[in-house]
């Protein structure tokens, strides 16, 4: 597609800017890296080989019963008990091991040597017999307790076949670089702490004991207080704060220049009740009207994408509406009227384009703002819900443990870098295409 000359030299005056031209590049670049996160954070690994037998764990589910387990749920990838199913190194078997404690019988578990049974015993008077006596030695129970013994004990040989090992397997794995993702919490760690969990070494509980860094277990930022992998939810929810921002602003101004463009082209009647209608509902609250339908619907990132979009349109439809109250009287408006064309293709052929340069100054600004709505409402817990990452939701998090600084530090670092190169892009944009400077 070739650009207009006009366009060419809005770009170029935008390319001069530095500091808005990298803070796109370095927007832009963020925002591809950590398009694909799963190949990124993830706890399946993106190949596996079990014996020449290529899967794809990322991008399609298996079961235990595809590596030659027993379960039909999908396996934990990074738990030990995965590991040695298919390396074919079996788990002993632990009911085996207890019955064999439990079932054995030795001689030495009876302690007394005889057991005796005398006649006095049996208060009968009527059969004086004192002199004899029946006793029972251990001697006459020796050949049936062997015999017990022998059935009871497990033989070597059932201990051989209940220890056997499955053949030795060949398998490799391609992990990504963060073996978590925003919802794994582990059950096992080297370092003893599972919930926040430090990037660096503590002190521990007792004196002179620390507690190595979470870099032993593979978290680069620590874990926040349910034991998930920081780094991992502070990359999800970048790439979801990003997108949320940026399907706010277009779906916003795509509504805005519609709405905004019929007022100002027809003005009259239509005018006023839409300036009506805005005034009405701008007037209402936005966080108000969310707590309301979150509290009758059940709370999803699509709702709050719908909510918002109520009002998201209202700032770029008065701007259109200004530019086509403008440009419906001109000399090249009445000409095309003249020659028959629609007000519809007018609308968009003619006063559109010459009309974009508040839409396109002002989107940056727009897709700022979205990032901002949502951060606060996942602050304030009415956004996303959990277990979604979200970096309002970390910044929550970090209020409530003071003490665990990887988890504010890095999300407030991120999200103030974010809308730093937002707005320097969007200072670069608005200089570009202001008219008075061109």
């Amino acid at each position: 597609m070739k650009l207009g000359k006009d366009i060419q030299i809005k770009i170029t005056k935008f390319k001069a800017d530095k500091r808005a031209f990298i803070s796109f590049l370095v927007l832009f670049t963020a925002f591809i890296v950590t398009l694909p996160t799963e190949l990124l954070c993830n706890v399946r690994p993106i190949v596996l080989s079990v014996d020449g037998s290529l899967y794809f764990p990322i991008f399609k589910r298996y079961s235990e019963r595809d590596f030659g387990g027993i379960l039909p749920s999908e396996p934990d990838y990074k738990s030990n008990t995965f590991i040695r199913l298919i390396s074919g190194v079996e788990e002993p078997d632990k009911s085996f091991e207890q019955s064999k404690k439990t079932n054995s019988i030795e001689l030495g578990d009876f302690e007394e040597d005889t057991l005796s049974l005398e006649m006095d015993d049996f208060e009968d008077e009527s059969d004086p017999v004192e002199e004899n006596s029946l006793s029972l030695d251990m001697d006459d129970f020796e050949d049936e307790i062997n015999d017990t013994t022998k059935k009871v004990s497990p033989t070597s040989e059932s201990i051989d076949n209940n220890h056997k090992q499955s053949k030795p397997r060949d398998y490799w794995m391609i992990w990504p670089p963060i073996r978590y993702d925003y919802k794994y919490i582990p059950t096992e760690s080297k370092i003893g702490v599972v919930a926040l969990a430090a990037p660096y070494e503590t002190k521990g509980y007792k004196e002179g004991e620390t507690v190595l860094s979470s870099w032993v277990d593979g978290h680069y930022l620590g874990t926040d207080d349910r034991g998930r992998d920081v780094l991992a939810r502070l990359i999800y929810g970048f790439r979801i704060s990003l997108i949320f921002g940026l399907s706010l602003a277009i779906t916003g101004t795509i509504v805005g220049c519609m709405l905004g463009g019929v007022q100002g082209y027809f003005g009259g009647w239509i005018d006023l009740i839409g300036q009506r209608f805005m005034e009405i509902w701008g007037s209402m609250p936005r966080l108000y009207l969310l707590i309301i339908l979150s509290s009758l619907l059940t709370p999803s990132l699509f709702l709050l994408f719908f909510i918002l979009n109520l009002t998201a349109w209202m700032g770029i439809a008065a701007y259109i509406r200004a530019e086509f109250l403008k440009s419906r009287n001109l000399e090249y408006v009445k000409a095309a009227k003249a020659m028959g064309v629609s007000n519809f293709e007018i609308m968009r052929r003619h006063i559109l384009p010459n009309s974009l340069t508040p839409v396109v100054t002002f989107f940056p600004f727009e897709v700022t703002a979205g990032i901002l709505a949502l951060v606060s409402l996942d602050y304030l817990n009415l956004g996303v819900p959990s277990p979604s990452p979200s970096m309002g939701e970390l910044l929550a998090q970090g209020k409530n443990n003071l003490q665990a600084d990887w988890i504010i530090l890095p999300t407030f670092l991120t999200l103030t870098i974010t809308l730093s190169l937002l707005t320097f892009v969007g200072e670069g944009v608005r200089n570009a295409f202001d008219p008075k400077k061109n």
